[in-house]
């Protein structure tokens, strides 16, 4: 297991994750990042708005996957 938390993701928050693979790691993050966007929170909805200016360059979100897959991956275990 290792844990990442929402600031380490993009986001803004200390809300930690903790999975044994980067994919769930990310539909971890993906699922707190919806549930911010439902209570309205600013400050992600801020951070939302940076990652689509990410994902607006051609190949902006398979880089940004990538690296934090590596920042994942050099994480020691929990």
């Amino acid at each position: 297991m290792k844990t990442m938390t929402c600031k380490q993701l993009g986001g803004v928050c200390d809300q930690a994750f903790t999975a044994l693979s980067f994919e769930d790691m990310a539909q971890q993050s993906k699922a707190h990042a919806m549930d911010m966007f439902a209570q309205s929170d600013q400050a992600h909805l801020d951070a939302m708005e940076a990652m689509k200016s990410i994902m607006a360059k051609e190949g902006g979100m398979q880089e940004w996957f990538d690296a934090k897959r590596a920042e994942f991956d050099a994480l020691p275990e929990d």
